[in-house]
């Protein structure tokens, strides 16, 4: 059975009740997020997809957490994120990256 991406949301948030991480440090949690930045950089820099998926995931369940011990969810966060990006506009750098026009220098 294929899990949709609400089902493994609410997964996580039950997993992190049961462990008692919903009621956790958010600086902390921070942390745990941070830490998984470092192993998607790693993933990338060794070109590893298996460790990178990993990797992403482990980033998304964090923040799943961190959303949750601060009465959010994940739908809310990304919904705000996204309003704000939807429209926005800007230039691809050279490194391919995305610079939105208020960042421009005139």
């Amino acid at each position: 059975m294929t899990n949709t991406l609400n089902q493994l949301v609410k997964a996580v948030e039950e997993w992190s009740i049961d462990k008692g991480l919903h009621n956790g440090n958010s600086f902390t949690q921070y942390a745990k997020s941070s830490e998984e930045m470092g192993e998607i950089a790693a993933a990338l820099c060794r070109n590893d997809i298996d460790a990178l998926r990993d990797g992403i995931g482990d980033v998304i369940v964090t923040l799943v957490i961190l959303a949750q011990q601060n009465n959010m969810t994940l739908y809310e966060c990304l919904e705000q994120a996204y309003g704000e990006i939807k429209d926005r506009k800007g230039v691809m750098s050279k490194d391919g990256s995305f610079i939105k026009e208020a960042d421009l220098k005139e």
